[in-house]
């Protein structure tokens, strides 16, 4: 009866997970893992047998998540957890919120639905100075602990380069990893992002949208924005550079006030 009740749920939970905003996916995933876990211990199933199920129910859902990245870590979080917390035990909810202060700190609630933190390659963004004219100021959104910073270095060690990072940890990190550039502890999103000729963004598909809207917003005609990996919908690019690796780099030049795209404004 609870398998036949348990299934339909489970079902429309994986359909709707693309749908929802990251981190719920993974959670999901992980919920699931340990609900067919302890529903098969409850009925006293085999453990060989129950840690089966729950671990292809939780890749089942795991398996519905965006990106190979998510899909990733959505799906060593059932296992990885069980492996520590089956043969030893259940341990003291106390422990575990000591272990997760590291990650809250570095990684603060309301950051989550941003990208998580993925370095860019040092090597990501050669060639850029190629399609874009040098910058006098170099905006990295969401700088995390510098790298993208040290790759717009390298491509134009003359710039002004800045970034903002709303994880204070993260944010310090940089600042002392990006000697002679401008860090602050800030949102990305409720900071100006004018007067900066270029800004370059290593996001997620979902923040696109937003961006170029910002962009659009607050960008001067002839600004850049530029984004490992991920393009902005609907709208066409300027260039597409591919990265060691296979990664795409795409370069969005910010047209006039007057002309009307998508995201755009209205001249005055």
């Amino acid at each position: 009866m609870s398998h036949h009740t348990a299934s339909p749920t489970l079902i429309a939970a994986a359909r709707a997970a693309p749908g929802w905003p990251w981190p719920l996916p993974a959670l999901l995933a992980w919920s699931a893992g340990w609900g067919l876990w302890l529903a098969a211990q409850a009925l006293g199933t085999p453990p060989a047998i129950g840690w089966l199920v729950a671990l292809l129910g939780s890749l089942a859902l795991a398996w519905r998540c965006q990106g190979t990245w998510r899909r990733l870590i959505a799906g060593l979080g059932f296992p990885l957890s069980a492996l520590v917390l089956v043969p030893t035990g259940a341990w003291p909810a106390w422990l575990w919120l000591l272990l997760a202060l590291p990650l809250l700190a570095a990684y603060p609630l309301r950051a989550w639905r941003d990208a998580p933190l993925f370095p860019t390659p040092a090597d990501a963004l050669l060639g850029l100075d190629q399609v874009v004219p040098p910058p006098a100021s170099v905006l990295d959104a969401g700088c995390g602990l510098g790298h993208g910073l040290a790759a717009l270095r390298s491509v134009w060690p003359q710039a002004r380069l800045h970034g903002v990072e709303w994880s204070p940890l993260l944010a310090r990190l940089a600042a002392w990893r990006s000697p002679g550039a401008h860090i602050r502890r800030a949102d990305m999103w409720a900071t100006s992002w004018a007067g900066h000729d270029i800004v370059y963004l290593f996001q997620r598909p979902e923040s696109m949208a937003r961006a170029w809207a910002k962009a659009r917003s607050e960008l001067r005609a002839g600004a850049h924005l530029v984004s490992l990996e991920f393009a902005v919908p609907d709208q066409p690019a300027q260039a597409c550079l591919q990265a060691p690796g296979g990664r795409p780099v795409w370069v969005y030049a910010l047209p006039a006030p007057t002309e009307n795209s998508t995201g755009g404004r209205q001249g005055r």
